[in-house]
């Protein structure tokens, strides 16, 4: 614990001490959303995401933090039968490392917390209990093309429950804990 927090003290002097040297951009992300909750509960389903972003990069050293807020739609599929959206705002912030040639092409892997909160309610019909907040867990790699354009494709790892639900199993009822897992396939663009 002592290490993440003497490296996160690091880091934060680090952003600190060269201000006026730090690539500050404002952008627009969007892409696809490959869900899985449960292998008992459902299939992948898919869905999207859209929000304004911000990424801060130390040109020295390619580190960097990326932050956005997301407009989140993902499917919840349970036993093939019934179908819901989950609706939510998220909230990924990464902690972003860029190799790159000049300002033209880069490539880079970032990883960090996901923040999100639910916004609609239909979904929870399915559940037995819900949470209206959960977290999840981002790791990812990109590229940097063009000065403007970031790809990037990240695994998002559910670190909290959206809540329990009973399912049909083949040994009976069974209680489950549903955490969301995704794949997301991004483009950004950054002004």
């Amino acid at each position: 614990m002592k290490k993440i927090v003497s490296t996160l003290v690091v880091m934060l002097c680090l952003f600190m001490a060269v201000p006026s040297q730090a690539q500050i951009k404002f952008g627009l992300k969007g892409g696809l959303d490959i869900s899985k909750l449960d292998t008992k509960v459902s299939g992948n389903t898919t869905g999207f995401f859209v929000g304004p972003m911000l990424d801060v990069t130390l040109p020295i050293i390619g580190l960097g933090i990326d932050v956005a807020a997301l407009y989140s739609q993902s499917g919840i599929d349970v036993n093939n039968k019934s179908s819901e959206k989950l609706k939510s705002v998220e909230i990924p912030v990464n902690l972003k490392w860029t190799l790159g040639l000049g300002s033209t092409f880069g490539v880079f892997i970032a990883a960090g917390p996901q923040f999100g909160f639910s916004i609609n309610d239909g979904w929870k019909q399915l559940m037995e209990e819900s949470n209206k907040s959960f977290v999840s867990v981002n790791v990812g790699a990109g590229l940097k093309l063009l000065r403007h354009l970031q790809v990037g494709v990240n695994y998002n790892i559910g670190a909290s429950k959206l809540g329990e639900m009973i399912v049909d199993s083949s040994e009976g009822k069974l209680r489950s804990g549903i955490r969301k897992n995704s794949w997301q396939v991004s483009l950004a663009y950054m002004f």
